[in-house]
């Protein structure tokens, strides 16, 4: 697909037009789209992140770097944990809330 798209955009440079004509390749990318949700077997990124329960912490902060292995994580999010509902990381969805004793 992607030397298929490549050729696409070549092609669509060496046309005299001043104008591009993108809609083969928003073409490609619907087929692919297309396929990709055709396989109702598979869960989305989405429904596998929200079957996580949320992570209890005991501070007020949390940072987030979306796996303990930093070459499978993100940049650090320090996430506020102030309010009573989950707060969720901007980079890979995971939800924190603080842990209250009493």
């Amino acid at each position: 697909m992607a030397s298929s798209l490549f050729k696409t955009l070549i092609r669509s440079s060496n046309s005299p037009s001043p104008v591009r004509n993108l809609s083969l390749i928003s073409g490609q990318i619907s087929q692919h789209t297309a396929k990709w949700m055709q396989d109702t077997s598979k869960k989305s990124p989405m429904e596998l992140i929200n079957e996580v329960p949320p992570i209890k912490v005991e501070g007020r902060i949390v940072a987030c770097e979306g796996d303990s292995n930093p070459a499978l994580g993100h940049p650090i999010e320090f996430i506020c944990l102030d309010l009573n509902e989950p707060a969720i990381c901007k980079y890979c969805g995971l939800r924190y809330v603080q842990e209250h004793h009493h």
